[in-house]
């Protein structure tokens, strides 16, 4: 059957390699919190959040992985100057397995590239579900947190990975069309998904009060339209000129310039996480592949 579907069969070798290194193999597996980092609209720094984010978990002693599953547009590996030898689509036609996909980050951070290959999630053949199934019972990678960067929009893959997300992240930023495609996106979760839990992150705002009156713009919206609903304010970032520099150096912000405004806002976002209990009480990073694979 896995020669008919293109797949290999799984080797009982559990050597963990990231492409650049040996991973550790832990001897259990951690609860882990997933969250999905999403926008209306593209341009709105989604990326650059999820690296940094991942940055300063990691600064606090958490074991994070980030899975790029913005399709087509793979920015993660681009925004830390990584060349992965191979992505998640190895995976699906068996050519690799899970721990060989994973490369390193900065710290301790690893990361699942992305590729146009994802989109094969949604077109699986029961078969092939099981296969998969099958080979995330031997995958030992234990992860805190793990930060799912998707595409922008309301793509059916955008959808995909946020309903199998435990937690939601919406990033806005204070342009008219960031905020409208925001509650698209929102009102898109809630209509077709019943999801009514979301985080909402100001990004490139002049302070702490335009932050709080952007956020309040969108929960007005959300809160007149969409009955149920709630919306949490995770905190703002500030337009910092040391953003765009981290970017051309193709380095996360905290590592180049930890002082900066946005880079101390990471910082307080990051504890603001660290301090909260995930919101399902149990999983990991197992309990989420299935997850998905059933959405």
């Amino acid at each position: 059957m896995d020669q008919a579907l293109g797949l290999r069969k799984r080797t009982s070798s559990r050597d963990q390699w990231d492409g650049s290194r040996r991973l550790e193999a832990p001897n259990a597996r951690s609860v882990v919190r997933t969250l999905s980092v999403s926008s209306g609209k593209g341009g709105v720094g989604k990326s650059n959040v999820v690296v940094n984010l991942a940055v300063a978990l990691d600064r606090l002693g958490k074991r994070v992985m980030i899975l790029d599953a913005d399709l087509g547009l793979a920015n993660v590996d681009v925004l830390l100057g990584l060349t992965p030898a191979h992505n998640i689509s190895h995976v699906l036609d068996g050519s690799c397995r899970f721990e060989e996909v994973l490369v390193a980050g900065p710290g301790k951070i690893r990361i699942m590239p992305a590729s146009s290959g994802v989109q094969k999630l949604t077109q699986l053949t029961q078969e092939q579900k099981l296969f998969l199934v099958d080979l995330l019972d031997d995958l030992e990678t234990d992860v805190d947190v793990l930060l799912i960067d998707t595409g922008a929009g309301i793509s059916d893959m955008v959808l995909y990975f946020n309903v199998a997300a435990q937690e939601r992240i919406v990033v806005v930023t204070p342009e008219p069309t960031s905020l409208t495609d925001a509650y698209a996106f929102i009102k898109v979760m809630f209509t077709r998904h019943g999801e009514r839990s979301f985080r909402i992150l100001t990004n490139g705002v002049a302070d702490e009060k335009e932050g709080r009156a952007v956020f309040a713009k969108l929960s007005r919206v959300a809160d007149h339209f969409l009955d149920g609903m709630s919306l949490d304010y995770l905190g703002w970032i500030p337009r910092d000129p040391s953003i765009p520099e981290a970017v051309r150096r193709q380095k996360a912000l905290l590592d180049v310039f930890p002082g900066a405004p946005a880079s101390r806002a990471f910082m307080e976002i990051a504890r603001r996480l660290a301090r909260e209990a995930p919101s399902t009480p149990k999983g990991s990073i197992q309990f989420f592949w299935k997850r998905l694979l059933q959405v």
